[in-house]
């Protein structure tokens, strides 16, 4: 018998899990005034210390399976990320364990973050703010091809015209951007982007955009995506921009054509491993910008999270089948 064969605890008898290293989620929970029994760990020895406790879960990286060898409670999994490729998803299906993600909560912040990296590649804000530490006050540039530069009349293509790149190219387009994008299905989209393709119009892309955005989800298929080839296709003016996952990017064919200068720069907001490790040669390249994955944080992160926890803890309790963004 898997545990869904038996009703969904009643709210006086549910007890939630709350696990990550930085999120205050166990606080924002208590304001929403549920009366659900709940509490937060912040360590995975921790977790695994109080998962019998438990009959849902809200965790992402803390997460390892073996903790299902002591769940006997577990109903559902709230992944506190998008992506949930760290879950054994036929595992919990054959358990009976919903598995929902936190798809759209960080639409708003992650498209900011690809918008700010434009911004500051092109006007050079990263450079700037080394003269600054050094006390520095930067002459006028002679040299115009070397100056500061503007967003207005560029091209922005967009690879992943999901959710938060549809809110990319709305950005974009508010800075009189020109916006080209691949999609899986084209047909679905309806917004402001210029001209929509498939996943074939993606050599075209590279060649005719001054930026790169990479806002896909990684998959088989958009795994080492930007490597020796397709870089080969970008202009030696075009920055690349990856707020999705490391996973989409070649190291050993992007840290080349930055240090050549095949392509003017990037910024980067994910990586292979994290924490980045000391020795990456991506610290001392004057034209990267690195970020600490933080793309997707932001003061609303835990209020967007519960949203979608407490309409889900509602579709439960009254028997429902089907969950907001539901995997499995």
């Amino acid at each position: 018998m898997t545990t869904s064969d038996t009703p969904f605890p009643a709210a006086s008898n549910l007890t939630i899990g709350f696990a990550h290293h930085a999120y205050q989620l166990k606080e924002r929970f208590a304001l929403r005034e549920t009366g659900i029994d709940h509490f937060q760990v912040y360590t995975r020895d921790d977790l695994a210390a109080r998962m019998p406790e438990m009959d849902v879960l809200v965790v992402s990286g803390l997460w390892h399976d073996e903790l299902l060898d002591n769940a006997p409670r577990l109903r559902w999994i709230q992944s506190v990320g998008t992506g949930y490729d760290q879950f054994p998803v036929g595992t919990l299906r054959e358990r009976g364990i919903h598995l929902t993600r936190a798809f759209g909560v960080m639409r708003e912040a992650v498209a900011e973050q690809a918008l700010a990296c434009m911004l500051s590649l092109a006007r050079h804000l990263h450079f700037l703010r080394d003269y600054q530490r050094m006390h520095d006050w930067r002459a006028y540039i002679s040299d115009i091809s070397n100056r500061e530069d503007e967003l207005a009349g560029k091209t922005c293509g967009i690879v992943g015209l999901g959710l938060i790149g549809s809110r990319v190219a709305e950005l974009a387009k508010a800075f009189n951007m020109r916006v080209i994008a691949t999609k899986r299905d084209p047909s679905t989209y309806d917004g402001p982007a210029d001209r929509v393709t498939g996943t074939d119009g993606l050599d075209d892309l590279l060649r005719e955009s001054d930026y790169v955005v990479l806002t896909c989800p990684l998959t088989d298929e958009t795994s080492g995506l930007i490597n020796k080839r397709t870089l080969g296709l970008m202009k030696r003016s075009a920055f690349l921009v990856n707020v999705a996952r490391g996973g989409c990017v070649v190291d050993e064919d992007l840290v080349p054509a930055l240090r050549r200068c095949d392509i003017a720069g990037a910024a980067l907001d994910h990586f292979h491993e994290e924490p980045l490790g000391a020795d990456s040669p991506y610290w001392d390249l004057d034209n990267v910008i690195v970020t600490p994955h933080n793309a997707s944080e932001t003061r609303m992160y835990e209020e967007n999270l519960l949203d979608i926890l407490l309409e889900n803890l509602g579709r439960l309790g009254r028997g429902e089948k089907d969950l907001l963004h539901q995997v499995v």
